[in-house]
């Protein structure tokens, strides 16, 4: 069903396999380098002086900057560091108000931050040295970024099933039942699905290609088995987490 503001859930689902696409290639990207220490570690920071890890200095400084330029005017980015973040220099956009107002302060980049760290990274990375801190954490960046923007897009499936289904999700939204919202949310065989295809797009995407070979001798640049570990571990159902804590707050 379309709805005034252009939303259905079929334009939602081929965002979602967009995205797929970009989570893939940003992992592959940074499976080609070691894990540092160093950049995570506040402990073992290079730079004297400063608090945090570097990749966390450098992550609230690139913030700043895209933050001066508009990036989180839109209801699809969210900062890893939202305190202080400057003013926009770039006038506020058109974009038409497809969210409840309460879908502002629905932010989980914390639990994000610790699964990618502590739990993804050494899934397709070893720890190595490698001098181009920057390099690295340019590539972090893009990886958190990329999981962020597809995770809190739950707020616009939330979205789109409520106004699909009001009359399914209001009695459990006014009794603030989170166990009666996840079971709505939750549809297994879709979820196989997205695992089996994250995983199959992963082997064509990750593999190595060559002028005598082009299958690369089954060679991949990833394992292809860290996505669909990745999407049913941690990406769907963080997904569907903003999405009750959206849904939660719908009807206020």
């Amino acid at each position: 069903m379309a709805h005034a503001d252009g939303l259905t859930l079929e334009s939602i689902r081929n965002s979602l396999i967009r995205q797929e696409d970009t989570i893939i290639f940003s992992l592959i990207e940074r499976a080609k380098y070691p894990i540092i220490p160093q950049l995570y570690d506040s402990r073992c920071s290079v730079l004297p002086g400063i608090s945090g890890s570097l990749l966390e200095n450098i992550v609230r400084e690139t913030e700043a900057i895209q933050a001066k330029y508009g990036r989180y005017q839109f209801p699809e980015e969210h900062s890893f560091f939202p305190d202080n973040l400057p003013d926009s220099l770039v006038p506020p956009n058109s974009y038409p108000q497809v969210l409840h107002p309460a879908a502002a302060s629905i932010n989980i980049n914390k639990t994000i931050w610790d699964m990618y760290i502590n739990k993804l990274l050494p899934l397709i990375a070893s720890e190595g040295n490698y001098e181009n801190y920057t390099c690295v954490a340019a590539s972090d960046l893009e990886c958190l970024q990329a999981l962020s923007r597809r995770i809190h897009y739950g707020k616009f499936v939330a979205e789109v099933k409520f106004k699909d289904a009001s009359e399914e999700y209001s009695p459990a939204i006014q009794a603030k039942d989170r166990d009666a919202l996840m079971k709505l949310l939750t549809f297994e065989s879709v979820e196989e699905m997205v695992k089996r295809r994250v995983e199959k797009k992963a082997k064509v995407f990750g593999q190595e290609v060559n002028l005598n070979n082009d299958a690369g001798n089954g060679k991949c640049k990833i394992d292809p088995s860290v996505l669909p570990c990745l999407y049913g571990e941690w990406v769907m159902p963080l997904t569907k987490h903003v999405e009750v804590e959206y849904l939660l707050r719908r009807l206020d």
